[in-house]
């Protein structure tokens, strides 16, 4: 970090202290005592112990502390309940609809007391500054939090690839502990690319973190020998099994984007060696997380699932952390570790009656006891959709080009809420155009770059959104630097691009000239900086909005926004056109242009 005091190293000075501490020379400021203590490191469950702290440490771990409680120490009597250590989300992406302050009120209750957390969303749209800006954002909070830096994969040439000199100028914050998700596809199609980027992290002493979903025996093995070190793309338990048997930490996502946690909890049945699976959320909801909790959650639900629970508990603690080469200070309760740990009824019931973090009891029966720390966001990241001009409905129109009753489209199929695939269809031309219709779901789609050419738009054909009428747009497009709107009204589109450039950022949904609910995500044109109470309501309105103008997706706003994802099959669509993950090609419209 930019700071003298390292946040991953413990000072001389304090190492000193703890030993004091430990030794009774000096006191702790806060002892737990009569727990049951569970040892991540050998699975043991402990009777009897006690743990005293002092500043952000632990100094001791045993059967007897009296010889460090002095008359300004703090005690906790755990009257026979069990210390565990503090939870770790070892992906997430905090950078989306919630500021972190606002995130930390109901993600700290619950035990969670580290999150690492993805930066690619600030990167493109505000670049290096950004990034320092969202990090400053994270930084003295009552938890830790840490990031991994972004590759850049996108398809969008304007948005892919982050360059060398400014990754190594990130890689010396020791806040940022790896390299974001690659996604293998790009990495294979274009390693002059990003393998240099890889080595970089590796010389850095970081972690390369991998995407490998959907890649076959042979790609798989390519994609991991380039120094990646885990997945959390499994969606099936042998998934899971293939890729811990090649030496990966095997992440199992339990969150608002997919929830694989109950198709892969038959790997414990396995007989395989579990301390390399993890568990993560990659990204919790505003609803969810009011109505779940965070990490505490997951850790749940795998036990109930059938893990032991001791094992549950190993996935998000010690197993993140040595994942990350963490576990010298986080991940299990041991001397000279942060104090990072909760106080839960018993082992199978995760539910956090004391949460400690840093040393500090940061909440109590469900109630926050320290609030999250606020930050102001420069002009910058608060202005960052550039567009010079109006935009008419007019920029939607889909010339042919060619004189022709009829042409062959190439329509963006939604195969599920997420995935896709590539349609072919004979679509009558309109006074040279290719118009929407609502009779056969044939919808526009519009990817409009809101910063390196603003205003630079490609419009498209969508299939499965079985909007009857209106558009809805969003400026926190995946991957890219802009605005998705799909629409089955040209100049509702216009109208709900226009009102994003207003809100500097947002989710809007239109029909028949009128907004109807709209979302402002003034922050980087992806976070709202609302109460996540709030914040909730709106989302729901959203889906609500769209619901009635006919969408079934159950959100809507996400199905949306990875409409421009690099990750997810197969065909997409940026300012420049649809591309098909499969061969990484950009393409137009029509299968069979004059162009070729």
């Amino acid at each position: 970090m930019a700071t003298s005091e390292s946040l991953l190293l413990m000072e001389s000075k304090d190492r000193a202290k703890l030993l004091d501490v430990a030794l009774g020379k000096s006191k702790a400021d806060l002892t737990v005592v009569n727990a049951k203590l569970l040892n991540v490191y050998t699975g043991e469950i402990l009777e009897n112990h006690a743990i005293s702290i002092w500043n952000k440490w632990i100094a001791y771990v045993g059967k007897d502390a009296r010889h460090t409680i002095g008359h300004k120490t703090t005690v906790i009597d755990a009257h026979g309940k069990t210390v565990i250590p503090g939870f770790i989300d070892g992906h997430t992406h905090i950078a989306w609809l919630s500021t972190a302050q606002e995130f930390l009120k109901y993600a700290m209750k619950g035990g969670t007391t580290t999150i690492i957390t993805e930066t690619l969303e600030p990167f493109p749209v505000c670049g290096y500054e950004g990034v320092l800006d969202f990090l400053d954002s994270l930084k003295n909070q009552p938890i830790k939090i840490l990031a991994t830096a972004p590759a850049m994969v996108s398809i969008s040439h304007t948005a892919i690839g982050m360059p060398k000199e400014t990754l190594k100028k990130l890689f010396e914050r020791d806040d940022i502990i790896g390299l974001g998700e690659s996604y293998w596809q790009a990495v294979l199609q274009q390693p002059d690319m990003f393998l240099p980027l890889f080595r970089e992290t590796l010389l850095s002493g970081k972690t390369l973190e991998g995407h490998s979903a959907g890649a076959g025996e042979e790609k798989l093995m390519a994609y991991i020998s380039t120094g990646i070190s885990s997945c959390h793309e499994s969606i099936k338990s042998d998934e899971a099994l293939s890729r811990l048997r090649l030496g990966l930490h095997v992440m199992i996502r339990e969150g608002s984007i997919r929830r694989e946690l109950e198709e892969i909890s038959t790997i414990k049945d396995s007989g395989a060696d579990l301390r390399r699976l993890v568990l993560v959320t990659d990204g919790i909801e505003p609803g969810e997380l009011m109505e779940n909790g965070y990490m505490e959650f997951v850790v749940q639900k795998a036990i109930d699932y059938g893990f032991d629970p001791v094992t549950a508990i190993q996935m998000a603690t010690l197993n993140v952390a040595e994942h990350f080469s963490l576990d010298n200070i986080i991940g299990g309760i041991a001397p000279g570790k942060y104090a990072d740990m909760s106080i839960i009824p018993e082992v199978r019931d995760i539910e956090a009656q004391y949460v400690i973090s840093n040393g500090q009891i940061i909440a109590h029966d469900g109630k926050l006891l320290v609030s999250p720390r606020p930050h102001i966001f420069s002009e910058d990241s608060l202005k960052s959709i550039r567009l010079s001009r109006e935009i008419k409905s007019e920029d939607f129109a889909i010339w042919v080009g060619v004189d022709s009753p009829e042409v062959r489209a190439r329509i963006i199929e939604m195969v599920s809420d997420l995935v896709t695939g590539e349609l072919h269809m004979d679509l009558p031309v309109v006074d040279g155009q290719i118009r929407a219709d609502t009779n056969h779901d044939i919808l526009k789609v519009a990817a409009i770059d809101r910063t390196h050419n603003p205003g630079k738009t490609f419009v498209g054909l969508v299939k499965g959104f079985c909007m009857i009428s209106g558009a809805i747009a969003c400026s926190a497009a995946w991957d890219t630097t802009d605005i998705i709107v799909v629409g089955a009204s040209d100049s509702d589109m216009a109208a709900a691009v226009n009102r994003i450039h207003v809100l500097q950022g947002g989710a809007v949904v239109c029909d028949r000239g009128e907004i109807i609910a709209e979302l402002a995500l003034p922050v980087f044109g992806i976070m709202s900086e609302l109460p996540v109470e709030r914040l909730a309501q709106k989302i729901k309105e959203i889906k609500d909005a769209v619901s009635g103008i006919g969408v079934t997706f159950s959100d809507p706003l996400l199905t949306l926004i990875t409409l421009t994802g690099a990750a997810i099959p197969y065909l997409r669509i940026c300012e420049e056109g649809l591309v098909n993950l499969k061969d990484g090609k950009t393409v137009g419209n029509l299968v069979h242009s004059p162009s070729g």
